[in-house]
């Protein structure tokens, strides 16, 4: 038609071809061979690394982990960037919010593994997800301040159930003392002060808890407060009777306490509580989270695509329908799910099956982010192949779990093909 000989034509392609040839058609082709062949590649094997596949434990957990991610990872994206598309619609900084959720899509997989194994990480101190749980979580329920205290040589105390009694009952008008160790200086709470021996009262329980330890100087006198010794600032003590608690009370920052006259003759006990171990967070990247983890990761970078496709989808959508119905009484969620979702639909199953493609082929998410205490628990089948390939020098088993892949992509793609050029024609 254009008087382009053919010649000519095919000497423009050719580069290409070659290139289509080399890298696209000849893997494909050499990896359905070798699948057939034994690993050292000198046998013919049949179909035997194919019923690998589902009988190998490592391979069926990562067909079932890739299960999991075909579900989940690309409804959630499409999801949120719908949310994202049809809220950003109506406010004046749309346009910078939407820069600010696509941005992730210009970071590299490696350099967002990086990142979210360092977000991830169990260490409060470290990790960004987890100093918010922890904060969250001791805004409601503190930690102590004394979880490596126990008694000392000289202390009356004895264990119980995590915490400690008094071996002997307690009377009122005798001061009592509770001294313990095992606490930092720098760890004391912060309205610590100077300890002191607690004054008798008459017909109260009276008595100090205190850190028994000098620093530089051992444990100065044992069993007595030192000059440079710190009280247990609230630290709970309680009257215990038959099992019954029948008063309880906090340390002041001295360590002093008063019971009154209901604990004459009972046991001072202090609670386990004053002894749990600070909440350290939720192990994200353990074998129980790993997976889940890793696909937040993954909607991270992937949301801000699905809602810049959605959003152009949105653009299109006939505004007088969406008034009208506005006119007739529809409230705003019903416009949303009866008429916007609706027009939607072919962009929302575009977007959804393009990420389905996508994460049949992740890789590198996985490989960086889980651990390798963990990493087996979140294997996919990409991870799989590249194990079998080059870790344990199984080419034949991973040239199987490429065709293998390259099977499940292939309908999904064609599917997707086939969306597209019905919007080409409308």
């Amino acid at each position: 038609m254009t008087g382009t000989r053919k010649t000519v034509a095919a000497l423009f392609l050719l580069p290409a071809l070659v290139l289509l040839g080399a890298l696209v058609v000849y893997p494909i082709g050499y990896s359905l061979v070798r699948s057939f062949f034994n690993a050292s590649g000198d046998g013919f094997a049949g179909v035997d690394n194919y019923t690998a596949l589902f009988t190998d434990d490592g391979i069926r957990t990562a067909l079932k982990n890739n299960v999991i991610w075909v579900v989940f990872a690309p409804a959630v994206s499409t999801a949120l960037g719908l949310v994202f598309a049809v809220l950003t619609e109506r406010v004046r900084w749309g346009t910078a919010f939407k820069l600010v959720v696509f941005m992730p899509m210009a970071i590299s997989m490696l350099a967002a593994g990086i990142i979210f194994r360092l977000v991830y990480d169990q260490d409060p101190d470290k990790g960004v997800v987890n100093a918010v749980w922890v904060g969250v979580h001791d805004t409601f329920a503190p930690s102590s301040s004394f979880p490596k205290a126990h008694p000392g040589r000289a202390s009356p105390l004895r264990p119980d159930r995590g915490g400690f009694i008094t071996t002997e009952p307690v009377r009122a008008g005798s001061p009592v003392l509770l001294p313990l160790v095992g606490v930092a200086p720098d760890q004391m709470p912060d309205g610590a002060r100077r300890a002191v021996e607690a004054r008798a009262e008459p017909g109260k329980v009276t008595g100090t808890t205190w850190q028994d330890f000098t620093r530089g100087k051992g444990f100065g006198r044992p069993g007595r407060p030192d000059p440079s010794e710190l009280g247990y600032a609230g630290m709970r003590i309680e009257a215990v009777k038959d099992g019954r608690v029948v008063a309880s009370t906090e340390a002041a920052g001295d360590g002093t306490f008063t019971l009154p006259a209901t604990a004459d003759g009972a046991l001072l006990r202090l609670p386990a509580s004053n002894f749990a171990e600070p909440y350290s967070g939720v192990d994200w990247l353990g074998p129980a989270l790993v997976t889940p983890a890793v696909i937040g990761a993954y909607v991270w970078m992937w949301a801000g695509f699905a809602m810049v496709l959605i959003a152009a989808g949105l653009a299109g959508v006939p505004r007088e329908l969406l008034e009208a119905a506005r006119v007739d009484g529809a409230s705003e969620w019903q416009v949303f799910r009866k008429i916007t979702v609706p027009l939607l639909a072919p962009v929302l199953a575009v977007v959804t099956v393009t990420l389905m493609i996508n994460v049949l082929k992740i890789f590198d998410l996985v490989y960086i982010i889980a651990p390798g205490s963990s990493q087996d628990d979140a294997d996919v089948l990409a991870l799989e192949l590249y194990r079998k390939g080059f870790a344990e020098g199984r080419p034949d088993i991973a040239s199987a779990i490429a065709v293998f892949l390259l099977l499940l992509v292939i309908p999904v793609m064609l599917f997707n093909m086939r969306r597209l050029r019905q919007e080409d024609r409308r």
